[in-house]
């Protein structure tokens, strides 16, 4: 085994969701890196090929898609197989959050609409893939994207979304029990604060400040810094690792 983080990556096929957005880039690009073949997924064309247009190395591909769509998630995994040779890894990082000032101010829609990228769509997408791992017959990895909001319940108008990360971190467990038997590997990355548009949109300045006080390492990580955990996830050096829920939050949690 070559001992660097991408270690047997390399030709394999990778499926990214929300590769536009910042940690989905950082995540990107870091596949890219390691010579594996990736599909960047994103819900607008343009942005996915700006982000597969920065990309090292070739045979990547971008595709635009409304993950809320289901119909659609067998016609992005059959595509990574036949574009990219196959499918060994899915990292799941499409997401939304809407927050609201009050419970009160949390409508149906806004609801529906977390839970059904957030959860619903990881669910049918992370089965997909797993078909086509199964199939291929040389196991896979599924990374799934919580965050500390599993634990805490949230913060800023966030208790919908913290919801949805719940119901990730416990759906990882079970895909992990069931693809297991195929040298699947199922876990989370679960993120403390990173400093994207989606924390920083509607937050208030006291609330990110008390963030970072109340973080151990006393800073908001970058985007890059979550691409490490998930490339080894993906890794041969995580042959072994399954069900886990991954904690970087830079010590705000402690499991």
């Amino acid at each position: 085994m070559a001992w660097s983080v991408g270690a047997g990556l390399e030709g394999k096929g990778v499926i990214v969701t929300g590769a536009a957005g910042g940690i989905g880039r950082a995540v990107t690009k870091a596949f890219a890196t390691t010579g594996a073949n990736v599909m960047a997924v994103d819900v607008d064309q343009a942005n996915v090929d700006a982000v597969v247009g920065e990309l090292d190395g070739s045979g990547h591909v971008g595709a635009a898609a409304d993950l809320r769509d289901l119909g659609a998630h067998d016609g992005i995994v059959e595509r990574a197989r036949a574009e990219l040779g196959n499918v060994y890894a899915l990292a799941n990082l499409a997401a939304v959050l809407r927050r609201r000032g009050s419970l009160d101010e949390v409508t149906e829609d806004d609801w529906d609409l977390q839970h059904d990228v957030n959860l619903k769509a990881a669910f049918f997408l992370a089965r997909a893939a797993g078909r086509a791992m199964i199939e291929g017959g040389q196991g896979g990895r599924i990374i799934l994207f919580s965050s500390q909001g599993w634990w805490t319940g949230g913060f800023g108008g966030s208790v919908a979304y913290a919801a949805t990360k719940g119901g990730v971190t416990t759906m990882c467990r079970g895909l992990a029990r069931t693809f297991g038997p195929h040298q699947i590997t199922v876990n989370c990355v679960s993120p403390g604060q990173v400093h994207t548009p989606m924390l920083m949109t509607g937050l208030a300045p006291e609330v990110y400040e008390n963030m970072k006080k109340q973080t151990p390492l006393g800073y908001v990580a970058e985007p890059e810094e979550m691409a490490g955990p998930v490339v080894f996830l993906a890794s041969d050096h995580a042959k072994y690792i399954t069900g886990a829920t991954i904690n970087a939050s830079g010590g705000f949690l402690m499991y």
